[in-house]
């Protein structure tokens, strides 16, 4: 099938943490407590509840970060396979799946060690996906190599009846990195990459995980602080100037509600939130709707940020 010009159609992105994040989880690399999910009947139940919610979602496109297919952390499950099947056939027509992180063993925490880890990217389209690439990005030399994924975006092709494409990327920046900048080098080669798709004439929607401060005030927003850290930094000034590409970031200033929680403890009042999922779309594509998803964290430590736009 041919994705329609003209017509409202919609996408939603979820970074799923791996299917360990219940709203009680916390995160060692966080300042938390647990290094794996509590346990492997945990992670189904969490990925049966986030497969039923895709499906409510009921959107065109789906791009999913952290998605485990063999993982210490996650008790093997194939978190892939679980998701494919539990959304109906018209969802899962197409779909590709990119690895972003494949860890040898890490032995640590000593007491209860993450493991081995293989993890990526699952995209999912209810429209004929003609080619998809996953293109490296690049990440930090030295230690933080070994916390660091192996950091990617998938880039998939949807062919219109015009002979232009959709170009969607799925996304996921770096987080855990000594000052942040290796993130604006990836977001540079995605912009990049989107403005040469959008001057051939096609369309171009990035959506995903950019571990930066989307609002670019989210404490003003939220409350709480960013200090130390480097995921929570606001989008260098003037980055899309010169482009054909806007941010998109979801905010509803009478109700806001953030899409990540810091899982330093489990979710409790006063803790820092942000958002830092969102999107980033050519000015070929008109964007009616952008929101954030409240699941109040109940099966990650992201919110699932959703978008409805028209080609035009």
């Amino acid at each position: 099938a041919q994705v329609p010009i003209g017509e409202t159609l919609s996408l939603t992105s979820w970074n799923i943490g791996f299917g360990a994040y219940t709203d009680d989880y916390s995160f060692f690399m966080d300042g938390g407590k647990y290094s794996r999910a509590f346990s492997e009947s945990a992670v189904v139940e969490n990925l049966t509840a986030i497969g039923q919610k895709l499906e409510d979602f009921d959107t065109d496109f789906s791009l999913i970060q952290e998605v485990d297919i063999a993982a210490t952390r996650s008790y093997q499950v194939g978190e892939r396979a679980m998701l494919v099947r539990s959304l109906d056939a018209d969802h899962t027509k197409y779909w590709t799946f990119a690895v972003n992180y494949d860890s040898p063993y890490l032995f640590y925490p000593l007491d209860q060690p993450h493991g081995k880890s293989v993890s990526g990217l699952l995209t999912l389209s209810s429209f004929g996906i003609t080619e998809a690439r996953r293109v490296e990005l690049p990440i930090e030399t030295g230690v933080m190599k070994l916390v660091d994924l192996d950091r990617c975006y998938s880039v998939h092709r949807i062919p219109a009846a015009d002979g232009r494409e959709l170009v969607l990327y799925n996304v996921h920046l770096s987080a855990y990195t000594s000052d942040g900048t290796i993130a604006v080098e990836q977001l540079e080669l995605l912009r990049a990459d989107m403005q040469a798709e959008y001057e051939k004439g096609n369309w171009c929607i990035a959506g995903g995980d950019f571990n930066k401060d989307l609002l670019g005030q989210s404490e003003e927003i939220f409350g709480g602080s960013a200090e130390g850290y480097t995921w929570a930094q606001p989008l260098p000034e003037g980055i899309w100037d010169g482009t054909n590409l806007s941010l998109v970031a979801p905010l509803d200033e009478r109700n806001p509600v953030p899409s990540c929680r810091n899982a330093d403890a489990p979710y409790h009042e006063g803790q820092y939130v942000l958002t830092v999922d969102g999107f980033v779309v050519s000015d070929n594509v008109t964007v009616e709707q952008v929101v954030v998803e409240d699941t109040g964290f109940a099966w990650s430590d992201h919110n699932p940020v959703s978008i409805r736009f028209v080609l035009n």
